[in-house]
């Protein structure tokens, strides 16, 4: 029976040890605001969802293995806060969604759905505006659609030593019977110490597709940026290189300007941006961007954005932000002001909103 009861105690005493070692957050965004689109065909004004950063309800969680060794995982779902429908029809977790295993020395690998090294880059270190508002470097970069992230992904991401770290991607086009088809290849190697910030990002991704049968070329996007915080002002800097098909979707591809011919995305274009985020007061944030987007083929769809905002924290998980940002369309061009969920239907955008993050 003392035998017994021992063993019960011992088991009880791991169980609550290994329960110990484990966590899961539930965690969020509710981003709300009024969005006022000027310049297209028709001008908007509206409620809506993830102006600053999209509107998530998201799950993660760690569980120690010994060793410096964890098991992670992320199950992360987009919302629409103005209405309180999934921002993707039929979906559950069409943000993020992967599980990995991270080590203290090692780093970290992930599979799953994620987000690509290129867009990480531009959203941490190349935007004030961290891709949201009506200033987010979205509208000129190339990020839409496979850009932003990606399925199938395998993410190896290294530890950092003596401020310098990188990151590779591969995700599996799953076509059957040719390997390369729908296969997207990135990666980043950065440095940081104190106040300094510098990346290089690239991205490749293969067209072709096998039913129906259709070969094409490799979009290609490499970009450089580089942050620097001098206290008083924080200053950004960022060039990319895109090339091929889909190296620069159209954010908006439904002819928001009501041309007689709608423009197709560039296929050979270099994008620069030029910005700057400085503390006002306590609790404020001026945030500030010139984007140009010099497009190298014929048509010679050029842009240039000029974006301000300002954020001001009620407190810890809670802000209150206001943003403008317009476009200079040249020669046919139809690039648009969204924000960092939507991607607009104007040159120019209006944004007032609340954000809560718990």
């Amino acid at each position: 029976m003392k035998k017994s009861l021992i063993a019960m105690a011992v088991l009880g005493a791991m169980s609550s040890a290994a329960f110990a070692q484990s966590n899961v957050t539930i965690y969020g965004i509710v981003d709300a605001g009024i969005v006022s689109e000027r310049g297209g065909v028709a001008n908007t004004t509206k409620v809506t969802s993830g102006v600053g950063s999209a509107s998530r309800l998201g799950f993660k969680g760690t569980e120690d293995l010994g060793g410096g060794l964890s098991a992670v995982f992320v199950l992360e779902s987009g919302i629409k806060a103005d209405t309180g429908e999934s921002d993707v029809a039929g979906s559950i977790a069409n943000r993020q969604s992967y599980v990995g295993l991270k080590s203290t020395t090692a780093g970290q690998l992930t599979l799953g759905r994620q987000y690509t090294p290129y867009y990480e880059t531009l959203r941490d270190v190349a935007d004030p505006f961290a891709l949201g508002y009506a200033g987010t470097a979205k509208n000129l970069f190339g990020v839409a659609g496979n850009n932003t992230r990606n399925s199938n992904a395998i993410v190896y991401q290294s530890p950092s030593l003596a401020g310098f770290q990188g990151e590779i991607s591969y995700s599996v086009g799953e076509q059957a019977g040719d390997a390369s088809a729908q296969r997207q290849i990135g990666g980043w190697a950065g440095y940081s110490n104190g106040p300094l910030n510098v990346r290089v990002a690239y991205n490749a991704r293969n067209n072709d597709t096998v039913a129906p049968k259709l070969s094409t070329d490799v979009g290609h996007n490499t970009l450089i940026a580089a942050n620097y915080d001098f206290v008083v002002v924080k200053a950004y800097a960022a060039f990319s290189k895109d090339k091929g098909t889909n190296s620069s979707p159209l954010a908006n591809a439904s002819n928001p300007f009501g041309y007689a011919v709608a423009p197709a995305a560039t296929r050979d274009s270099n994008v620069a941006l030029i910005g700057a985020t400085a503390p006002i007061g306590a609790n404020g944030t001026l945030m500030a961007s010139y984007t140009r987007k010099n497009d190298k083929e014929v048509a010679n769809h050029d842009a240039d954005q000029w974006a301000v905002g300002y954020s001001y924290a009620l407190s810890k998980r809670t802000s209150t932000y206001v943003a403008y940002a317009k476009i200079k369309n040249k020669n046919g061009a139809s690039y648009t002001v969204g924000n960092n969920s939507e991607a607009g239907s104007g040159d120019k955008a209006f944004n007032l909103g609340l954000r809560h993050s718990f």
